[in-house]
């Protein structure tokens, strides 16, 4: 791999080099990097571009890392990934996709991760969205997630995307057995023309499972934000979601919550919040000695930390 794939790495995944433990790295459609241990195992998919993460049963304390870079102009990838985690399993998946892109194609990757979470198991599962260049194509990704959730399991889910993705669509979808918990945190900033869309739809289908949706987001320049929280308490259960939003100069946010109770016992709530940075802030630190821009840099970086 070169300095600028290594560099996308870095910025994704987190990774200065190779890391330990299992790990598949994707450079411009193509392998890169492989290495699986004795309790998690990589697979080539035979009939489609992608990979099968298989996680035996009782494995814990371990990682995988997934990333996918590009730095090829007009490049257009779909990948299929599958994870299967055994039963009471404690594990951290780390995803993510970075683009660079100099050149004046558009260059796009989409990939459809889909977790098969056992039961009683915990998974932490971290994914970064970036880009970069100075050419005149556009970097677009569109992830989707799909979930499903077997008796007391818990996954947890961080996704960010604060640089760079000029496009993107990023869609959940999650099914929650007796018992199981998921929490979604999601951290979304856009700038210049950008647009934004992040849909999630969670059926709450088993006893006493519970859902926290949770978005935080900044739209700056003109750019524009959509974020679609559907979540469906088909049972005894407790749902949760909340959007934050600044807006700042011509940018615009669209939240559009949608609750719905097939069960008598089923608890949901939504939340949503979208204004401008507060002016009293902005005040506050200034008499400190920052100057306006550092000021609201300050206030952004804490909202979305």
């Amino acid at each position: 791999m070169d300095a600028i794939q290594m560099s996308l790495l870095e910025q994704v995944a987190g990774l200065h080099e190779v890391p330990e433990g299992a790990y598949n790295i994707r450079a411009n459609g193509q392998k890169a990097a492989r290495n699986t241990t004795a309790h998690i195992d990589i697979v080539t998919k035979p009939d489609k571009d992608g990979i099968d993460i298989i996680i035996q049963p009782g494995t814990r304390n371990e990682s995988v890392h997934i990333p996918v870079v590009l730095s090829q102009s007009g490049l257009h990838e779909t990948v299929y990934n599958d994870f299967f985690i055994g039963e009471d399993c404690d594990v951290t998946i780390v995803a993510g996709c970075g683009i660079h892109n100099c050149g004046v194609q558009d260059a796009e990757h989409s990939g459809i991760h889909t977790f098969h979470v056992g039961k009683n198991s915990r998974v932490r599962y971290v994914e970064r969205h970036y880009g970069e260049g100075d050419g005149e194509g556009a970097n677009i990704m569109n992830p989707t997630t799909v979930v499903e959730m077997d008796e007391g399991s818990y996954m947890e889910m961080e996704t960010t995307q604060i640089k760079g993705v000029d496009s993107t669509v990023r869609t959940t979808r999650a099914k929650l057995g007796a018992g199981a918990t998921l929490i979604i945190k999601e951290k979304v900033m856009t700038h210049g023309h950008q647009l934004a869309k992040s849909d999630f739809t969670v059926d709450l289908d088993g006893e006493g499972c519970h859902t926290n949706v949770i978005s935080r987001s900044v739209a700056r320049g003109s750019s524009k934000q959509v974020f679609l929280a559907r979540i469906n308490g088909n049972a005894a259960c407790y749902g949760h979601s909340e959007c934050d939003a600044i807006i700042m100069d011509q940018g615009v946010v669209s939240a559009i919550p949608e609750v719905t109770a097939n069960c008598l016992d089923a608890q949901l709530i939504h939340e949503a919040a979208i204004g401008k940075i507060a002016g009293e802030q902005l005040i506050k630190l200034m008499t400190l000695g920052l100057t306006e821009k550092e000021a609201e840099e300050q206030i952004v970086n804490g909202f979305l930390k």
